[in-house]
């Protein structure tokens, strides 16, 4: 190498010196102005759900406490809301209804929609089709759902009793008959939800390794070893947490109940959330609504934290 040569590269290494790393002090004032701006943009959503999911619900504690009623002072009544709530004899009925009809949706609609699944899975040709066809039900408004099942169940000139004549079959009173009212609704929350679970349960067959299901047949496993050993294990986090979101939204059933029977015939379809709206809205008593709240509230979290709490010991043993 020339001298020129060497005085060059001399001169192109002091001009770009190698930059030392920034003090602790800069790095730790980058952190925090980084955390800052990313709670800016959050801050949006948590004011939103303080003022419309956090606040409302530390007042409806407060109230179910309390002798409220619109234009007036509330007054402290302490535990009278409860009592009172306890000695409603619809409130056992509500109970009841609501219990058999979480019971009835994951015995009907639980399985129906890992079965559907499966098969979308397995189709070769038009699956988009498949899957617009069962998401649809998902997309058309609650409360339009539940009309027209409401005329769809009509023991006169209703669909359903139409079809069973025309195949010679008996005919049913569907959601106006006390013994088979309950069943009907579940049919109808099953067939209106079931689009996003299938999905969902899609989107986790998918995921699965096609290798596994190639050993499992190298093995001898028949279609139904395969979904037992491969696929219920593989989608095992998917269906308890599903399981979980589902027991909690039947829970809280109010839109089938309220569109299609109105609570009847003979209180057989009257839920929790339906008494809650009774109690607010049309005995303008607040304080038994939010009392109900509380106790729904207490319930399905108690029951959260334990299944939770069981799952996560299951998932570590496995």
């Amino acid at each position: 190498m020339t001298e020129t040569a060497q005085r060059r590269t001399v001169a192109k290494v002091a001009v770009h010196p190698m930059q030392a790393p920034p003090p602790a002090g800069d790095r730790r004032r980058r952190r925090l102005v980084d955390q800052a701006r990313a709670y800016g943009f959050l801050l949006g959503g948590l004011v939103c759900f303080a003022l419309f999911s956090w606040y409302p619900a530390i007042r409806a504690v407060v109230i179910a406490f309390q002798k409220y009623t619109p234009g007036s002072d509330p007054e402290w009544v302490g535990t009278a809301n409860f009592t009172r709530v306890f000695a409603d004899p619809e409130f056992a009925a509500a109970w009841r209804n609501t219990l058999t009809f979480t019971l009835l949706a994951l015995l009907i609609g639980f399985a129906i929609p890992f079965v559907l699944a499966l098969v979308l899975n397995e189709l070769r040709h038009a699956k988009a089709f498949f899957r617009v066809v069962v998401y649809l039900p998902v997309m058309i408004p609650p409360v339009v759902s539940a009309l027209l099942w409401k005329w769809f169940y009509d023991p006169g000139a209703g669909l359903a009793n139409e079809a069973l004549r025309f195949l010679h079959l008996p005919t049913s009173n569907w959601s106006n008959g006390a013994d088979t009212a309950l069943v009907s609704l579940v049919i109808v929350a099953t067939w209106a939800n079931m689009g996003g679970t299938v999905l969902i349960y899609l989107a986790a067959l998918q995921s699965i390794p096609g290798e596994l299901y190639e050993a499992a047949e190298l093995d001898g496993a028949n279609l139904l070893q395969r979904i037992r050993h491969v696929t219920i294990p593989q989608t095992r986090f998917v269906i308890l947490m599903l399981m979980l979101l589902q027991i909690i939204a039947t829970m809280q059933v109010f839109t089938e109940p309220f569109v299609i029977t109105g609570g009847g015939p003979e209180n057989a379809t009257v839920t929790v959330l339906y008494l809650i709206y009774k109690y607010a809205f049309l005995y303008n008593d607040f304080g038994g609504a939010c009392a109900l709240s509380v106790m729904l509230l207490v319930l399905l979290g108690a029951f959260s934290a334990v299944y939770l709490r069981l799952t996560r010991t299951e998932g570590e043993d496995a």
